[in-house]
């Protein structure tokens, strides 16, 4: 008998999930526990290893369907029996688009392949690319494949920039702009002629960003609207902003990162010390901790600190858990495990939940500082902006002042001003601020 491909519970309030990609197609070779398909729930995306080796015999359940926990989403012919005619869910399949130029939306029916410990490889267009484009295919978007084709582009001569290597669009676009390097195909059928003709050819504009599109809203991203607006809604939101001299801290780890990675096998980063600081800050000022239930205070016995991590496909906040019982080293490790797991979607439910604060990193993308919103149900969330070099007054200890050239990071403390007093908000920020332009604690 084929073995039931079911629809797992991630979690005890968890009651359904929602396919977002198939990973193999009906007729393909699988090994037991290899990913298998991709699911999206209220809590987490993960992908879903295969039950057991064989060939995928049947997709009972397309891409972009939603179902219950413990449905049969799909079968495998184990090792050994037929495989049977190959199968796939007509719900799987988009509609057609009414004029074939024009542009519509990524369609759920191109699926892609992954190995348990090979690079992904994706069928991206009813042609099936060669091989060697499999995987440049898999590490882009459905637009970015759909620019490529229409330019005639082999996504394998552009080098991605995104998380893991991924093509983004700026990458693409930029690929067109240069000036000899993108041909122009008028039809997929005749892009051969036109990459042929190429190098006579000027340079094409780049085409508008597709004003008339209309996608869909990944099961993500649905999440992320509902949680921001109901934040809106529910907290008092303030902000205040603090000006840090970080130069003593990046001294100190450009001084220790090539040994700190050496010795731990870990990347020694920025992040850890902004977390330990707040940790502390914390400790002295417990209601930045805490939480509203009802008309009462949750004062948190635990620090659990939300890591916000920024996706390819959107943000996720996985929760660092018992954080003040932690080291520095063991920060650092928590944090780089959580991100990873987080960008390969092998985080549980349970890590995406319970924290009771928040640290947020826009200054990775250069922004200077950021007004984020609160992680319900915490009551505050501090931003990172960028560290920049920038000229300071500096005091020395007999008083004297002069200009110097320092690193300085821009903190804000986004906080609920139904829990959090200004004073209270002001002076938590100003021990982070202390305790990160005195550092002093061993980095391991």
């Amino acid at each position: 008998m084929p073995t039931d491909i079911i629809m797992p519970q991630m979690g005890e309030s968890i009651v359904e999930g929602t396919i977002t990609k198939w990973l193999k197609k009906p007729g393909d070779k699988v090994q037991r526990d290899e990913p298998l398909f991709e699911i999206s729930t209220d809590k987490v995306d993960a992908e879903i290893p295969a039950p057991a080796s064989g060939v995928l015999q049947e997709i009972k359940i397309g891409e972009g369907t939603t179902v219950g926990v413990n449905t049969v989403v799909g079968t495998i012919a184990v090792d050994g029996e037929s495989a049977g005619p190959a199968k796939s869910a007509p719900a799987a399949q988009a509609p057609p688009a009414p004029k074939a130029a024009a542009p519509q939306a990524p369609q759920p029916a191109k699926e892609e392949k992954k190995g348990a410990s090979q690079p992904p490889q994706a069928i991206a267009s009813p042609m099936a690319p060669p091989p060697a484009e499999e995987e440049e295919e898999a590490r882009s978007s459905p637009l970015v494949r759909k620019i490529a084709r229409e330019h005639g582009i082999s996504l394998s001569q552009i080098s991605g920039t995104g998380l893991g290597g991924r093509i983004t669009k700026q990458d693409i676009m930029a690929f067109i702009d240069r000036p000899g390097s993108a041909p122009a195909a008028p039809s997929p059928p005749a892009a051969q002629g036109a990459q042929a003709a190429a190098p006579s050819a000027p340079p094409r504009p780049a085409p508008a960003p597709y004003p008339g599109d209309l996608v869909p809203m990944s099961q993500m991203r649905k999440l992320i609207a509902k949680h921001m607006s109901e934040s809106r809604r529910t907290s008092a939101h303030v902000h205040a902003m603090f000006e840090v001299d970080l130069t003593r801290i990046v001294n100190l780890r450009n001084k220790h990162k090539a040994g700190f990675e050496q010795r731990h096998g870990v990347r020694l980063t920025f992040m850890p010390f902004f977390v330990r600081a707040a940790i502390i800050a914390i400790q002295q000022w417990p209601i930045v901790n805490g939480s509203i239930e009802g008309e009462n205070i949750r004062y948190h016995r635990n620090i659990n600190v939300g890591i916000a991590v920024a996706l390819d496909w959107g943000l996720i906040v996985p929760v660092l858990k018992n954080a003040g019982d932690l080291n520095f080293l063991g920060l650092q490790r928590g944090i780089t495990d959580l991100g990873e797991r987080a960008r390969t979607k092998k985080l549980k439910p349970e890590e995406v939940e319970g924290s009771t604060f928040t640290v947020t990193n826009p200054g990775q993308f250069g922004a200077v500082f950021g007004l984020p919103i609160i992680n319900q149900p915490n009551s505050a969330i501090m931003g990172v902006g960028g560290i920049m070099k920038m000229p300071l007054v500096v005091t020395d200890k007999d008083g004297n002042d002069s200009i110097a050239i320092r690193s300085v990071v821009h903190l804000t403390l986004g906080y609920d001003h139904r829990l959090i007093d200004g004073a209270v908000a002001d002076q938590f920020m100003a021990q982070v601020k202390k305790n990160l332009e005195n550092w002093s604690e061993d980095i391991g």
